[in-house]
């Protein structure tokens, strides 16, 4: 009992020295977790065969003497030494190595032998196969495979040549490739995605990975910007008044992204992000309460965070509603412009109440989370053990040796 009484002893005191409020921000990647600490970023992502990779990069970084204790601390960039600037720069930041992020763990998740190894099984119809007689036949048809490939890569500088497999390589990949595969969902080419791999490769994906960020934009100004102001303005009624009309139009955006979000938790791919957002959430919510990162501490913790990027863009939302009553235009088009040249402005001050909602907690801050926490009901499901596993494995790396460098 009294071995009891002073570990719990020792937890209160470590809670209380160490306990604070984290800069470690993440988001949910496919079948993975991306973190950004002071010091470090990590994704870490379950690849297909159950494995989690991860990868770390270094963040710059100076430091300073704090002018109250003497002690040196993290120098702050200079953005984010000006209120308001900040907040435009840290999402416009954020975003980059968001996409980044994913079309990395998207890439994780296409590894061209499981696909190329599916694709056998299906068109020979392996799997009315015996056992014995599957390993047989992949026997068989593996060093042909390799062959075939180092014929189709033979003098390209990034590829590695498949080597030349005996026995103990082709039993390695016999059980790598059932394992990776079992919940690989494989998808025969069509004509022309053959005909545009054989005549373009991959610049052809390049291009259009760059085509559908702009499509994205593009559709997000349409939804958020101009449709509310589109619809609001058909109904006269509510277009007399500048602050009914701001009013109105805010309640359709938000209308639209809690609809858009609502709609794409229904499908199965979405679903697992959202799970992997839980997970993020509820790692960094063990790490701030000072308990060691398992995943049955992580699952203990709340999966709604007052930072979280989704409370982000729900403010910046309710801000525009505010900053929509200062708008002088009826017409449309004028109305969108005007709201995009005010949207800098919006982004700044919501990152600032965001600052305040992550940094205190009182009736005001409450009060100013409350909207934000129940959109993440939505965007954030409860996750299992493996997304938990994830989660934590990018979080390990970006923790800074001195936690003071990591004051919110």
């Amino acid at each position: 009992m009294a071995e009891t009484h002073d570990t719990k002893a020792e937890q209160s005191a470590a809670k209380a020295e160490y306990a604070h409020k984290s800069k470690i921000g993440g988001q949910a990647l496919i079948e993975g977790v991306m973190m950004k600490g002071a010091f470090r970023g990590a994704m870490a992502c379950r690849l297909p065969n159950g494995d989690i990779d991860v990868e770390t990069w270094d963040i710059p970084a100076e430091f300073m003497t704090d002018p109250k204790t003497g002690k040196q601390r993290l120098k702050p960039k200079w953005y984010n030494r000006i209120p308001l600037l900040r907040g435009c720069v840290n999402f416009v930041l954020s975003m980059i190595d968001g996409y980044r992020c994913m079309m990395k763990s998207a890439e994780k998740q296409m590894d061209e032998a499981v696909d190329d190894y599916c694709g056998w099984r299906k068109h020979e119809k392996i799997d009315k196969l015996e056992p014995a007689e599957q390993e047989a036949a992949f026997a068989k048809w593996y060093p042909e495979y390799c062959e075939k490939k180092n014929k189709e890569h033979e003098g390209e500088k990034d590829y590695t040549p498949l080597p030349v497999p005996d026995d103990e390589i082709i039993k390695k990949r016999w059980d790598y490739l059932q394992k990776a595969s079992e919940n690989y969902e494989y998808e025969e080419p069509s004509k022309f995605e053959k005909w545009v791999e054989e005549k373009c490769g991959d610049k052809i994906y390049n291009a259009l990975m760059v085509l559908v960020v702009i499509f994205s934009l593009a559709i997000s100004l349409l939804l958020f910007l101009y449709l509310p102001r589109f619809v609001v303005g058909l109904i006269k009624p509510l277009t007399e008044s500048r602050i009914i009309r701001s009013c109105a139009e805010g309640v359709v955006k938000m209308a639209i992204f809690v609809g858009y979000m609502a709609f794409t938790g229904c499908m199965k791919s979405i679903r697992r992000t959202y799970e992997y957002h839980g997970a993020e959430h509820k790692t960094i919510a063990c790490f701030e309460a000072a308990l060691p990162l398992t995943v049955d501490n992580v699952k203990k913790q709340c999966r709604f965070h007052p930072r979280c990027g989704t409370s982000f863009i729900f403010l910046v939302l309710l801000i525009s509603i505010f900053f929509g009553c200062f708008n002088p235009y009826d017409v449309t088009w004028q109305r969108v412009v005007f709201g995009f040249c005010l949207l800098p402005v919006i982004m700044g001050v919501s990152y600032e109440l965001i600052r305040i909602a992550g940094r205190y907690q009182n009736l005001f801050t409450k009060i100013l989370s409350a909207p934000g926490l129940w959109i993440q009901r939505i965007t954030t499901k409860e996750p299992n053990a493996a997304q938990i596993e994830c989660a934590i494995a990018a979080m390990t790396p970006c923790i800074p040796d001195n936690l003071e460098d990591d004051e919110w």
